[in-house]
């Protein structure tokens, strides 16, 4: 799962899975579900995001220490 937070247009997006979206659909005044071509569920979009969501208190639950470039073994 990833997080992503537009600014610009004060938007947060869920990405769930790495498979493409093929069907949105409103489920609720601002927030948009993104479907699979098997009707899974890939990604949440919430507009108007820092009205819904207390941004500051996003953690991340885990890390992928293996992924970090920079950490030397």
């Amino acid at each position: 799962m990833k997080l992503h937070y537009y600014k610009e247009t004060d938007s947060l997006y869920i990405d769930l899975s790495s498979k493409t979206s093929v069907d949105s659909k409103e489920i609720s005044p601002g927030v948009v579900l993104d479907y699979s071509e098997d009707d899974q569920i890939v990604g949440i979009d919430i507009q108007q995001a820092s009205q819904v969501v207390d941004l500051s208190i996003i953690e991340a639950d885990e890390i992928p220490i293996k992924k970090l470039s920079f950490i030397q073994k």
